[in-house]
């Protein structure tokens, strides 16, 4: 269910990436780390995302498959304190090693140092991610649906949530829109970034906005850069805008998040 040749890549690297970590850490061993170290319930980063006016989910992210490295600098949890800091509703944590430069132990430590909920950012296409991203301490997962079943949609969502974590399902069209909805999904992402292209347009969520039913918590990704993207996504409709490169990118977070607090 792959749609473009970058994404597939990433995904079978994925899949090897898994069967590497399960010989490290056997299943059973990381279910039992769940058991004994719950950390987070509550579902925090769902209420946080339910919260009046635009929620702000601020990425922690080295570089990406587009932009190459962005950070080269990278004290990652001095970016994540300083997004708590500043009023960040959530904080995003890439734990894709290749392609994303991510690591599991950066979630791990911002987990461990913020009181803001924390997002696993990452390709999950094995259930043993779901488990390991509790035991590390997310609060939220990412579920794409273009690169899950219909069937593994559903099962992981009800999977998380059964572990208390939140789960934003990921969608780039309307056919992947349809299928969140009816894997129950209560929160939905548009990625404004073309899978095929890594072109990146926001008329996408402003237009796939129109097709998610009201009481569904939305949110943004990807090609949000200016406080006008920010009051149009909101006058669409949406709660919520995932927010990487320009956070990043910016020496002054505080003065950037503010600016679009509009």
């Amino acid at each position: 269910m792959t749609t473009g040749t970058i994404l597939d890549e990433i995904v079978e690297d994925t899949y090897l990436r898994v069967a590497f970590e399960r010989t490290v850490r056997p299943f059973p061993e990381v279910m039992e780390g769940c058991a004994i170290r719950p950390r987070r319930t509550g579902y925090p980063f769902t209420r946080a995302l339910e919260a009046e006016g635009m929620s702000f989910i601020c990425e922690v992210k080295k570089a990406s498959p587009s932009k190459g490295v962005i950070a080269r600098d990278f004290p990652y949890l001095d970016i994540a304190r300083e997004y708590e800091d500043i009023g960040a509703s959530a904080i995003s944590v890439l734990t894709e090693p290749h392609f994303f430069k991510g690591h599991n132990l950066y979630l791990e430590e911002i987990a461990d140092t913020v009181r803001t909920p924390v997002l696993r950012k990452d390709f999950i296409v094995d259930e043993y991610q779901i488990y390991q991203a509790k035991e590390l301490g997310a609060s939220a997962i990412l579920l794409i649906a273009a690169i899950l079943k219909d069937k593994q949609l559903h099962d992981y969502r009800f999977l998380a949530e059964s572990l208390g974590l939140s789960v934003l399902v990921e969608t780039h069209n309307e056919e992947e829109v349809e299928r969140a909805m009816s894997s129950g999904a209560e929160i939905i992402g548009v990625n404004n970034r073309d899978l095929r292209t890594f072109n990146v347009d926001l008329e996408n969520s402003i237009r796939l906005r129109k097709i998610i039913p009201d009481g569904t918590i939305t949110v943004s990704e990807s090609g949000i850069r200016t406080p006008e993207d920010v009051r149009r996504l909101r006058e669409a409709g949406f709660d919520a805008v995932l927010v990487g490169e320009t956070f990043m990118r910016s020496g002054d977070k505080k003065a950037t998040i503010e600016a679009m607090r509009v």
